[in-house]
């Protein structure tokens, strides 16, 4: 390609270049389904959007699904899952390459979930989720049953019917969608809504919960696999009771559950005994512990008569406790008067000590120690006063040395910040200079691109402008008509003119129109006539 050639290609900005090739890929594909293995995924971005990318064995494609989708999948994305995606393919003009925006993903085919399943399964059993240890024993016989399920369904009928058959309790419905888009977050909603009642209160804490749907198939039961409601229901103080599908169906939170039930009948089962078989059994329990009680009473009468047989006759028993008695009221009168006279004594003694002479000697030796107290008190004073003198003077002096210090200081920074200011002054007055030469050279620039683009310096080489009575320019002949009242503008001023003929473009020169009426004018003033370049 020659160089005026590649002189006329169109320029684009890389914006613009970006943009064009967004909507052309976004026109030519639309929506899409892919199928591909997920790779780099590392979970959901802090601002709730998800990143990976879409791989087989030859290819990859980069993927996003913002938040608002990824929290209505019901199938979260998984490493190394293969799955079908739906979206809008695009382009992310910052790293230059092209993108799918997912909007519905699904696992590629039953395998996958299968192995999706497998692998989660071991993932939750590595934490410990599923450990004998953490299970709870269920009460044997629960007040009040929290039942999680559709208060539509067949289940939370045959519950009711299997309880009032065994042993009628209160059962407390939380209802919920067992399947599709939500569930799963409904379902783990409703075991910590159980979990967070209070004890006593208008709606209490149920003794027991039972999770149950019906049967289906793998897709149908998916909600129940989601880890979501498999924390939950490991997670539950209160002991619970999985019953999701038939017998031979198996679900994550059947692990995660205390117990699990192969069908909700069964897990109603579970929860009560047989009424009746209670009856019995207590009617029977009663019957043993009244016979065992009777002999026991028995044997215990007879213990008691022979023990009666080996004790001791009342009279044996207070005959010395009696005769101290005796001893002791005879001595009583001697130890009082014995008692009284060391009393006496004693008082005599400390009676004599506490005399005047004694007390007026305690006196004296107390009023000499106050004096040397009082005296040791104006020593400490005075001590006190020169070592206060010392430290104040020692604090002026320093004082005085640091306010002279700060003096200088200040003095230096403001010497350094009046010089620096001066500079500042000085690179602000040369700026100003500079860009007023700046502004003055681009102002002349501009005043020499107008003459250059003006239609004056067209129509001073000797060409005319002509427009209609409404300012308009007229470009073709075939716009004028005969009789047309026209405005010719020339370089040094415009006359107004009327055509009587036109003729049409031909090999031949027309003869020159005829101008009628015709007024000059010499200024230079616009009168409304418009620009040569407007419309």
């Amino acid at each position: 390609m020659n160089e005026p050639a590649r002189l006329n290609i169109r320029e684009w900005t890389v914006s613009e270049l970006s943009a064009a090739l967004r909507r052309t890929v976004e026109d030519a594909f639309g929506y899409v389904r892919v199928r591909g293995e997920i790779s780099g995924y590392r979970g959901p971005h802090s601002s709730g959007h998800c990143y990976f990318a879409l791989k087989d064995e030859s290819a990859k494609i980069e993927a996003v699904i913002w938040r608002t989708a990824f929290a209505r999948m019901r199938i979260k994305p998984e490493e190394g899952l293969e799955v079908f995606v739906t979206g809008r393919l695009t382009t992310y003009p910052g790293k230059s390459q092209y993108q799918i925006v997912v909007d519905t993903l699904e696992p590629a085919g039953l395998g996958a979930l299968m192995m999706l399943l497998e692998e989660r399964k071991k993932k939750l059993a590595a934490e410990g989720l599923f450990d004998a240890a953490r299970k709870q024993s269920l009460p044997f016989l629960p007040d009040l049953i929290g039942v999680v399920t559709s208060p539509t369904g067949a289940v939370i009928r045959d519950i009711l019917h299997r309880l009032a058959g065994r042993f009628p309790r209160h059962v407390l419905l939380w209802p919920v969608r067992v399947q599709g888009e939500g569930s799963a977050e409904e379902v783990a909603a409703a075991i910590h809504g159980f979990n967070g009642l209070p004890m006593h209160g208008p709606i209490r804490k149920p003794d027991l919960i039972i999770v149950a749907r019906g049967g289906g198939s793998l897709e149908d039961l998916w909600s129940f696999n989601e880890e979501i409601v498999v924390r939950a229901a490991a997670a539950s103080v209160i002991p619970l009771i999985a019953a999701v599908g038939h017998e031979t169906d198996v679900t994550l939170i059947d692990f995660a559950a205390d117990m699990r039930a192969p069908t909700p009948s069964a897990a109603a089962e579970i929860a009560v005994p047989v009424r009746a078989e209670l009856l019995v059994r207590l009617d029977s329990l009663a019957r043993r512990s009244l016979a065992c009680w009777e002999r026991c009473q028995d044997a215990r009468c007879r213990e008691l008569r022979a023990a009666m047989r080996a004790l001791p006759t009342a009279e044996a028993l207070l005959a010395q406790p009696r005769q101290r008695l005796d001893h002791a009221s005879a001595r009583l009168p001697r130890a009082l008067i014995a008692n009284a006279q060391i009393h006496h004594r004693t008082f005599s003694r400390i009676a004599s000590r506490l005399g005047p002479p004694s007390l007026r000697a305690r006196m004296a030796r107390c009023r000499e120690l106050v004096d040397a107290l009082v005296e040791r008190a104006k020593r400490a004073q005075e001590v006190a006063r020169l070592r206060r003198q010392e430290r104040l003077a020692s604090a002026t002096a320093r004082l005085a040395a640091g306010l002279r210090a700060n003096v200088a200081a200040h003095r230096n920074r403001i010497g350094r910040q009046r010089e620096r200011v001066l500079a500042l002054a000085e690179r602000s007055r040369r700026g100003v200079w500079q860009s007023l030469h700046q502004r003055a050279a681009a102002v002349e620039r501009c005043g020499q691109l107008l003459v250059a683009l003006s239609h004056r310096a067209v129509l001073a080489r000797g060409f005319a402008l002509v427009r209609d009575r409404r300012g308009r320019p007229l470009r073709q002949a075939a716009a004028v008509s005969a009789g047309m009242q026209l405005d010719i503008e020339f370089a040094e001023g415009w006359v107004r003119a009327q055509a009587e003929s036109t003729f049409a473009a031909g090999p031949e020169k027309p003869e020159p129109t005829v101008i009628r009426k015709a007024r000059g004018r010499r200024d230079g003033g616009d009168s409304g006539q418009g620009s040569l370049f407007s419309g």
